[in-house]
């Protein structure tokens, strides 16, 4: 939980007008995430927030993909920012 709220810190602060950049938007999408990882963790029969685990993770990733291409320096930056495991491209 320390991680969460010092992530969501940082982010106040550098992200307040940058809320359509491709970082900003995986790091709301991480956040969704390990809310419902944490939420799914009780509630294991909760199929509906599965589904939507199942869809964040996919924009997620593709929103990666996108950046690892453009811009591969600051994919790596973001990744080791937030703790995340690297995609594998095919």
């Amino acid at each position: 939980m320390v991680k969460n709220s010092f992530i969501s810190v940082i982010s106040q602060k550098e992200n307040e007008e940058k809320r359509g950049s491709v970082e900003f938007q995986v790091f709301s999408f991480t956040t969704k995430i390990r809310r419902l990882t944490s939420h799914l963790e009780l509630h294991k029969k909760d199929f509906s927030s599965q589904r939507g685990l199942r869809k964040i993770l996919g924009k997620r990733q593709r929103l990666l993909a996108y950046l690892s291409k453009i811009n591969r320096g600051r994919y790596k930056e973001l990744i080791s920012e937030l703790d995340i495991r690297e995609i594998k491209t095919r």
